[in-house]
């Protein structure tokens, strides 16, 4: 009898045969009980692994009885019949099995709400609701590297239908062991039929069995992207081609198995199609490029080619389809000519085209770009990069074609000199100019008549060794109306070059960038303080070795608007640092010193002042800071990101 007094009925468990070894007692117990009516007190059910004897008869009792023993057909009924998502993600979350079990259901599967109400009417608002709510498709979620499998994307597809639906998914580089395959990607179909924007990033093990599976269920599809999949081909491509025919966005990029057939199909049965990216896609030619611009003039607006084997053909076909095209892309393309450009340019039909880029093509010679110049006529931003048959003639001729060009960007040309840049300056009404990496620019005095360019804004000239402080003076002398200057990466310029821009300059500097400049002193930032102090938001000094606190005070005592000011890898100290706490009309938010070896502890009361209105604040490589200082900067300054 101890052990029977002294069993809590929660953890403790009687082992052995029974509490009567004879049989007959047994039976006596038994029939008493049918008889008389005992009260016991609620408690948990001992659970007993011995066999109970009963006569002859052995019952040998299970250890723990579970729902898994139903087969999986009553199973799949019982969670068709679930009300809402909240119960399938509840369920989901039991094992593995009943997850597997989940997504074998399609959306359309589940018991409706009408279902539901006629069974519960306590609860049909609710499922209504409910269900109204899981159309929606307003959730993303991204799955990266490790991540990315398919259990993860089981579990999205089950969960995310009870918050609202899936409405973007993005898988992002996962493991070609044991990563996405189709099976993933079928779950994500068949759970989530809400699904607008679909991102596949490195997925080499899903194929055009999954793509088949989204096509069919996930008709709302509006946006693909396909980047390095080397198992989807044409047929893939097809099957989204003909059964969503919302999609309006399709991006397509190192995939080597899809070809022609597969944008033909794209360019027929998708008439909402309103952008097309397409790059190393070495199957893709002429024909897949013609059928679908062919067949989707009337709405593709963005449109870029890189990398494909396409001819002057496919250049033509966007001179002449390409009438409701704004932004168009072309790089990389081989095996077109200047004729193929030149004839883009004359077939007139790119009239609403509003920004060209064009990377790695030597087909753009002088000729080309003056006729794509005159068949552009409201084209407002023109980027050239590595376009080494352009020369001077080519530009202006160019910029005086283009009458309603606004920005032109200018990289890696090496025939265009500091000639041509002042010719177009001075025929055209640009607001924004830049020019990266052109080794053509001299520098070099020109004593002829300048004319002025009142309209250029943003001048940025980066990483031309020859730009210099006579290039300099003349910018300054051209373009009075300047408010953002970039001159990073200059080492020629110094204090007498730039200050003819400062006093140039009527409409007031507002963005100043002149990272990597060496060769600048504080001269320079007294002069940019005193003359534009008033509209200065924005200064970069990173990399000016030359810039001493001196600079810092100027700032502190005329900035009233800076925002955002780098000082990194330059000569100050805690001084500066000091006196830019002092400056109580300076509202500073992002403030760098990386690399700063004169700021130390000592500018930690400092720090905290100009803290209370910072949101970034960058003190890496600050080797005279120790950790603690750090610690008491990010306890201090919690609504500050910082860098150490």
């Amino acid at each position: 009898m101890p052990a029977l007094v002294n069993f809590g009925g929660d953890d403790d468990f009687y082992s052995g045969s029974s509490f009567y070894t004879n049989s007959t007692d047994l039976g006596r117990l038994c029939s008493i009980s049918s008889q008389v009516d005992v009260y016991y007190t609620p408690r948990k059910r001992a659970r007993v692994s011995a066999p109970f004897i009963f006569g002859e008869t052995v019952f040998e009792q299970n250890k723990q009885p579970s729902i898994d023993v139903l087969p999986d057909e009553c199973l799949f009924e019982i969670f068709k019949r679930l009300p809402s998502g909240r119960e399938r993600s509840s369920c989901a979350c039991v094992s593995k099995h009943w997850l597997m079990l989940m997504i074998s259901i399609r959306k359309g599967e589940y018991e409706s709400s009408k279902a539901v109400k006629e069974n519960t009417d306590s609860v049909s608002d609710d499922a209504e609701m409910i269900s109204s709510d899981e159309d929606e498709g307003y959730l993303t979620r991204c799955l990266e590297g490790k991540k990315a499998t398919d259990m993860r994307l089981a579990a999205v597809a089950v969960g995310t239908s009870g918050h609202g639906g899936l409405g973007k998914l993005s898988i992002r580089g996962s493991s070609s062991s044991s990563g996405v395959t189709n099976f993933g990607l079928s779950a994500i179909a068949r759970g989530c039929p809400s699904l607008k924007t679909l991102s596949l990033w490195n997925v080499p093990r899903v194929g055009d069995e999954g793509l088949s599976e989204i096509a069919k269920e996930c008709h709302l599809l509006e946006k693909l992207d396909l980047f390095q999949c080397p198992s989807v081909s044409n047929k893939g491509l097809i099957s989204i081609a003909e059964n969503c025919p919302n999609l309006t966005s399709l991006s397509i990029e190192s995939c080597p198995k899809i070809g022609n057939e597969g944008l033909q199909a794209i360019g027929k049965v998708c008439p909402k199609l309103q952008s097309i990216s397409i790059k190393d896609c070495p199957l893709v030619g002429d024909h897949g490029v013609s059928s679908l611009l062919s067949s989707t003039s009337a709405v593709l607006s963005k449109v870029k080619f890189q990398g494909l084997n396409i001819t002057d053909f496919s250049l033509a076909v966007i001179g002449h389809y390409g009438k409701s095209v704004t932004n168009l892309m072309l790089s990389g393309l081989q095996n077109v000519t200047e004729k193929g450009f030149w004839v883009m340019g004359n077939a007139q039909g790119l009239q609403k085209m509003v920004s060209l880029t064009i990377t790695s093509c030597r087909g753009v010679t002088d000729l080309s770009l003056e006729a794509m110049g005159k068949g552009c006529a409201n084209l407002k931003q023109m980027c050239l990069r590595r376009c080494c048959f352009i020369s001077d003639d080519g530009l202006v001729a160019f910029a005086k074609s283009a009458g309603s060009l606004e920005c032109l960007q200018l990289e890696e040309c090496n025939r265009v000199t500091q000639s041509g840049i002042i010719g177009v300056l001075s025929d055209c009404l640009l607001k924004s100019l830049t020019i990266v990496k052109c080794m053509g620019i001299k520098d070099v005095s020109l004593e002829a008549p300048l004319s002025s360019c009142d309209s250029l804004k943003s001048l940025s000239v980066r990483n031309c060794p020859g730009f210099g402080t006579a290039s300099l003076t003349m910018v300054g002398k051209l373009c009075p109306q300047l408010q953002h200057v970039d001159l990073s990466g200059l080492c020629g310029i110094t204090d007498a070059g730039f200050l003819p821009l400062l006093e140039s300059c009527e409409a007031g500097l507002v963005k100043v960038n002149l990272s990597g400049c060496l060769n600048l002193t504080d001269v320079v930032v007294l002069a940019l303080t005193r003359l534009h102090g008033g509209t200065l938001e924005f200064l970069n000094l990173d990399g000016c070795r030359r810039i001493t606190d001196a600079s810092l005070v100027a700032i502190a005592d005329n900035c009233v608007f800076l925002r955002d000011l780098d000082v990194s890898r330059s000569a100050i100290t805690d001084s500066g640092v000091a006196a830019l706490s002092y400056a109580e009309q300076l509202n500073l938010q992002v403030l760098s010193f990386s690399g700063c070896s004169g700021v130390s502890n000592k500018s930690l009361p400092f720090l905290k002042k100009l803290g209370k209105t910072l949101l970034g604040l960058n003190l890496q490589h600050c080797n005279s800071i120790n950790s603690q200082t750090i610690e008491l900067l990010v306890e201090t300054l919690w609504k500050c990101d910082i860098l150490f």
